[in-house]
């Protein structure tokens, strides 16, 4: 995997042993998300997935001490098989976007841009994301994630690799 900041931007590559279809559906299915998005150890609480441009993917999960998180996807593009474009956001239990409890510096708003491609039933990823409609100050405090962004993502994303094993 690796891992940069680019113009204000996380980039995220990872190749995975599964072919681009199958990348695609647990990107786009609620049942395939539950089992690897979000940090590890946490739990699934509720999960809505209204997977289309205009729709969301709204869900909670808790961490093994007891803290409830909710957050939302906001999609606006998807290309079957190529690209899922969404807006990630934290958000409370009716789903409106809120700033999480660890900073009010944080951005409401993170860009994400999927890609897939395939090589030989292997499919490399490339995830961008940003803060969008964000202050300087937002900007700043994004980009002084980046260690921690890149532990977070490198362990959902070793989960992914664990689930994609077993489907």
């Amino acid at each position: 995997m690796t891992v940069k900041m680019e113009d204000n931007e996380l980039v995220i590559t990872r190749v995975f042993n599964a072919p681009r279809e199958l990348m695609f559906k647990v990107w786009s299915e609620v049942e395939h998300l539950k089992h690897w998005w979000g940090p590890k150890g946490f739990n699934w609480g509720f999960a809505e997935l209204d997977f289309r441009p205009g729709g969301f993917f709204h869900y909670s999960m808790q961490s093994p001490d007891g803290y409830l998180m909710w957050a939302k996807f906001i999609y606006h593009e998807i290309e079957a098989l190529e690209k899922i474009v969404w807006d990630n956001c934290f958000s409370d239990e009716e789903g409106n976007i809120v700033r999480p409890d660890f900073s009010d510096q944080f951005p409401l708003k993170i860009r994400n841009v999927l890609t897939l491609a395939e090589n030989d039933g292997k499919t490399t990823i490339t995830l961008r994301g940003g803060p969008i409609h964000a202050t300087e100050e937002e900007r700043s405090f994004f980009a002084g994630m980046f260690e921690s962004m890149k532990e977070g993502f490198g362990n959902t994303f070793d989960q992914l690799d664990e689930y994609l094993a077993k489907v």
